[in-house]
């Protein structure tokens, strides 16, 4: 019964686009049914629009195994979102270099985007790649490495190419959150980044290859996603933003910390860091001498802490409760088999 549970948590927690696991049509259709119940929806106005979506991975190398083929068969036949995404680590599901290893990954995404579209022509559909390499040494996943980040930037340019949005992949092979997670899951994101990536999946907190989440490391990677937002946003460069007045009226020699012109923007000029302390090594050994890991862990727990679920979302709760207790009564959706 955990696939009601995590739906459930989805729809009454937050507002965001759900995700629903493709674990058997039946699993699948109680999804759907819980997303129509949350936002009062038809079956035809759910199959009119995409309200949710799900990842497909195929089973390096070369195929497609059924609960992932019958996934796709169930989210084409609904209208909802497939983010096509074959798994293909070098040296061992896929060849040892990157040009091969993109090439079996192309291949196999194609099979599942040609599928989608044979069970529904237009079924919305993403290029998916998450391919990198493994550790020759001990055959475990490696990310962030410069043939994973290689291997994202061709997938980018297949994925435009076959003229569809594209969803990459981050992460980190470390086991606690240090510098090396905090530097494979950054240069991750810049092969995602550079590419020109949809959507990336696994960009926060991903340890272990996958195996564990870091709380704390969720925390400070969203500050490296902040920075890259920023980096996004245009920057103005008008008079006003250059500033010719503040120009003229500090002497040379002088400084701009008093200036007119900073004052009046200097609450909302900088980047304001999430978990980053600026401040030099005195001040910040008055105040605790904290890592940034120990900075987040207090920030984490503020914020469950503090946490209020949107109201649209939480009033939801009723309908999805006797939904649930009704399956729950008659057995639940089938196991996948």
């Amino acid at each position: 019964m955990r696939h009601y549970a995590v739906n459930r948590a989805q729809l009454t927690l937050s507002d965001k686009f759900p995700f629903i696991f493709a674990r058997g049509t039946p699993q699948v259709e109680d999804g759907f049914e819980m997303i129509r119940l949350a936002r009062g929806l038809s079956q035809d106005e759910f199959r009119a629009g995409a309200h949710c979506y799900t990842v497909i991975n195929t089973n390096s190398p070369r195929q497609l195994d059924i609960p992932m083929a019958q996934g796709i068969i169930d989210f084409a036949k609904a209208g909802q979102v497939l983010l096509i995404t074959p798994f293909c680590l070098a040296g061992a599901m896929a060849p040892i270099t990157v040009a091969g290893a993109l090439t079996l990954q192309h291949a196999e995404a194609l099979a599942g985007l040609t599928l989608a579209q044979i069970v529904q022509p237009g079924a919305p559909v993403v290029y998916g790649s998450f391919s990198s390499n493994v550790d020759m040494k001990s055959g475990a996943p490696a990310f962030g490495t410069p043939e994973h980040i290689k291997a994202t930037l061709g997938a980018g340019q297949l994925a435009r190419y076959t003229g569809l949005p594209w969803r990459s992949g981050g992460g980190s092979a470390a086991n606690v959150s240090d510098a090396q997670a905090a530097h494979e899951t950054q240069f991750a994101l810049w092969g995602s980044v550079l590419a020109g990536a949809t959507i990336c999946i696994h960009a926060a907190g991903w340890l272990e290859g996958g195996l564990s989440v870091s709380l704390e490391k969720l925390i400070t990677d969203v500050e490296a996603l902040q920075t890259v937002a920023e980096l996004c946003a245009t920057t103005p460069g008008d008079a006003d933003a250059i500033g010719f007045e503040a120009i003229a009226e500090v002497q040379p020699g002088g400084h701009f910390f008093s200036a007119a012109h900073t004052m009046a923007r200097y609450r909302t000029a900088f980047y304001e860091p999430v978990v980053a302390d600026w401040s030099n090594f005195g001040n910040w050994t008055q105040s605790g001498s904290k890592t940034a890991t120990e900075r987040a862990t207090g920030i984490w727990k503020r914020i469950v802490a503090d946490f209020q679920p949107p109201a649209s979302a939480a009033a939801t709760a009723g309908v999805l409760d006797e939904f649930i207790a009704k399956r729950t009564e008659e057995g639940g959706a089938a196991p996948v088999s």
